[in-house]
């Protein structure tokens, strides 16, 4: 039987899992389940993809992932490779740590989406690891239910935005509709479509629409849809050097007292030109973290700051309607935050 082919465009939301080699473990001791956060982590910055949910067994892990930039393969591939090679270098061994290819079915984000972030956190309970899903450190639960601080490289604005305005309200309405889930009697996957999709009818129609020739009418061809067109590096730093009035080199020097261009060039490289991370630290003398929490910082105050915002279009010019705010979906909790 021929394998589903991989779709992707834009805004896609995958459920993914890889497992381990022969169904082995893929963690032995909580040493490799810090290092598999840290590397998820780092493929959620380097590739810029938004996670919704995640939760790490023991033989496998689920993701829950959203990607503006369709490259959900080349982003897995980093997570699994990178892994691999650390867990590999530990344990003195050699060969594949995961089994095959990753499994990455495509979910219709309006109608299925919270019931799989719902079944991804409730995993250790349905394995009878745990009792509940907050005893499992392990998963996104806890960061999400507000019983943990949340990491800035998990997403959890959008789930929590369907339970209510206030973050405590919501919180508390997301830890009852994920102790709900366990009494759900029927299989999330038996709805699924095909072999790699789970939505409805409308959903698979829509993505069927986006693919040039299906051979095999269970099978959904890739689609070559590509990101928009982005700036270069020297472009994005051009255009920052004339809305501040500066010269690029001021840009590009650690101690420059005009550090808010300085940081607006470095988000604009990162989030618009959609370069990587150890490019953009190189190119501004500036180390790896650094560079990631300078883009945060920025990203966080251009939606609530209108100068700013203004101050970033004008260094963008033509480029300016691919700036963040623009291309990604609104933040249901933006003016709910407690």
């Amino acid at each position: 039987m021929a394998r589903p082919l991989r779709v992707s465009f834009p805004g896609a939301v995958y459920h993914v899992t890889a497992r381990g080699n022969e169904r082995r473990p893929i963690v032995a001791d909580d040493e490799d389940r810090q290092r598999f956060v840290r590397t998820l982590a780092g493929m959620i910055e380097e590739h810029e993809v938004i996670c919704h949910a995640w939760v790490l067994m023991t033989n496998h892990y689920h993701l829950v992932v959203e990607t503006p930039r369709a490259n959900v393969s080349q982003a897995i591939h980093y997570l699994n490779g990178q892994y691999s090679q650390a867990y590999n270098r530990r344990h003195e061994r050699v060969g594949h740590l995961f089994q095959g290819r990753f499994s990455g079915i495509l979910v219709d984000k309006e109608s299925y989406l919270l019931e799989v972030c719902r079944y991804v956190v409730l995993n250790p309970v349905r394995a009878e690891l745990v009792d509940s899903p907050e005893d499992w450190p392990w998963s996104s639960f806890r960061a999400t239910a507000g019983l943990a601080p949340c990491p800035p490289w998990l997403t959890t604005d959008w789930l929590l935005g369907h339970f209510g305005t206030r973050r405590a309200t919501a919180t508390e309405a997301y830890q009852r509709f994920v102790a709900e889930g366990l009494a759900r009697d029927r299989s999330l996957w038996s709805e699924m479509r095909g072999r790699a999709v789970l939505g409805s009818q409308a959903f698979v129609s829509e993505i069927r629409a986006r693919v040039a020739a299906v051979e095999d009418p269970d099978l959904l061809s890739p689609v070559a849809e590509p990101w928009p067109e982005t700036p270069s590096m020297d472009e994005v730093l051009a255009g920052v050097a004339a809305a501040y009035r500066l010269p690029v080199a001021e840009l590009m020097e650690p101690r420059t007292p005009y550090r808010e261009a300085r940081r607006v060039a470095i988000f604009l490289a990162r989030r618009v030109a959609r370069r990587g991370l150890a490019e953009v630290a190189a190119r501004f003398g500036a180390g790896k973290a650094a560079v990631s929490k300078v883009a945060r910082a920025i990203g966080s105050r251009v939606r609530v700051e209108p100068a700013l915002r203004g101050r970033v279009e004008a260094s963008l010019g033509k480029w300016k309607d691919l700036t963040p705010w623009k291309m990604e979906r609104p933040d249901p909790m933006e003016n709910g935050k407690t």
